[in-house]
């Protein structure tokens, strides 16, 4: 079931819209104003935004900029209001991938809101096996159940996926994970490689002695 957060200030409007989201099968966080929104952002994962832009304390578009600001690129839609070129360019500028004007068709919504995440899933998916990730929400799942993994750890694994069936060399992995200043060690990687192996003992990765890793498909 996907989720989305919902920014809308018009109370009569947004019971509308929830109950016509969840009526097509999507799960529902509604935020009044943009503070709101943001902090759901913070605790919680969802799959699109619809978000209005006069909303009090945090305007939309502020709102989605800081968001892709901050590398969320959950997909998004303005629901507004405004019909002028000028806020139309704004929207999008700030990181919209879609906008429509009230009143609007439902039915409409509802096709854009399927196409865009139909079009985000195909583009952020990889998919080894039962492995799967999301490049949206920085995730990875195995057998559809999302693992429990550090940042550090999904970069990893994210990596091993990416080269699947090949060898990835140690130091290719220690500057993709490690800045110079942080210093990554053969033993922190190590350890970073048992936790996976911890976490998901059904994959499995090779150690090639003396050159890297391999996750084997």
């Amino acid at each position: 079931m996907s989720r989305v957060l919902l920014l809308e200030d018009d109370p009569l409007f947004a019971d509308t819209l929830v109950d016509l989201l969840q009526e097509s099968g999507f799960e529902v966080e509604l935020s009044p104003n943009g503070q709101s929104a943001l902090d759901k952002t913070f605790t919680q994962k969802f799959d699109l935004y619809l978000l209005d832009i006069n909303v009090p304390l945090i305007d939309g578009i502020t709102l989605l900029k800081e968001l892709r600001d901050s590398n969320d690129n959950t997909p998004a839609i303005f629901l507004t209001s405004h019909k002028d070129k000028e806020m139309l360019k704004k929207s999008f500028m700030s990181g919209a991938d879609d906008f429509l004007t009230k009143p609007f068709d439902t039915d409409e919504l509802l096709l854009r809101i399927n196409a865009l995440l139909k079009r985000f899933q195909s583009e952020s998916a990889l998919c080894i096996g039962l492995l799967c990730s999301d490049d949206i929400h920085k995730r990875i799942s195995y057998n559809k159940e999302e693992l429990d993994l550090s940042k550090k750890e999904y970069e990893l694994l994210l990596l091993l996926m990416k080269h699947a069936n090949n060898t990835v060399p140690k130091e290719m992995i220690l500057n993709e994970l490690w800045s110079s200043s942080e210093g990554g060690s053969d033993g922190a990687l190590r350890v970073y490689i048992n936790r996976i192996k911890q976490l998901v003992p059904q994959i499995s990765i090779e150690n090639v002695r003396g050159i890297g890793y391999k996750l084997v498909s």
